[in-house]
């Protein structure tokens, strides 16, 4: 989620980090604490207006974005539908789906040296105990960009397997992709070093 950029330049991106980052923790302490199936539609079509605000291509990706959380709701709601208390399952779903929304939407338009800069902020009192804060920092920002590096290349080894072999994809693929992550890790500290270390 963290890696998420937009594909449009919108308002949003010129305002505070740390301003954004409040007012999404403030509406999820709202979104948890609000229990009405009517307000949570309520709170998730404020949100898909906030997404079409910046245009269709906006809208667009922000829901191609949320397809991951399919799954996941057609669970809950077929255990709620079991259960026999689809009102609950809707609420969760709703809840579950405005609250990822919400959080993509901030990283969509926050730059990563910005949500640093609030990692920074917040992590200025534990200076004092002894904490080296630009580790963090750099371990944080190294995370991010790995994270979507190494889901390309899982899908190129997916890829490249189911074009030579017969035989499903499984637990064959690990070990060279766990290569693959030790090679760009190694790659990675070598650039670290040539630029003087830690």
């Amino acid at each position: 989620m963290i890696s998420l950029t937009s594909p449009v330049e919108t308002r949003a991106h010129g305002w505070p980090a740390g301003a954004k980052l409040a007012a999404l923790c403030a509406a999820t302490v709202v979104l948890f604490a609000t229990k009405a199936l009517l307000w949570h539609g309520v709170f998730l079509a404020l949100t898909l207006g906030l997404y079409a605000l910046p245009g269709a291509l906006f809208l667009r990706t922000g829901i191609v974005r949320l397809r991951p959380l399919w799954i996941f709701a057609a669970v809950i709601l077929l255990w709620h539908l079991v259960t026999a208390d689809l009102r609950a399952g809707l609420v969760i779903v709703m809840r579950m789906m405005t609250a990822v929304a919400l959080a993509n939407l901030v990283t969509m338009t926050t730059r990563l040296a910005d949500m640093m800069g609030v990692v920074r902020w917040l992590l200025t009192p534990f200076r004092a105990f002894g904490l080296r804060t630009d580790l963090v920092e750099l371990a944080m920002a190294l995370v991010i960009r790995f994270t979507p590096v190494l889901a390309d290349k899982g899908r190129m080894l997916a890829l490249a397997w189911r074009a030579r072999a017969v035989r499903r994809l499984g637990w064959r693929i690990i070990t060279p992709f766990a290569v693959l992550a030790i090679d760009d890790a190694e790659h990675v500290a070598d650039a670290l070093r040539a630029r003087g270390g830690l």
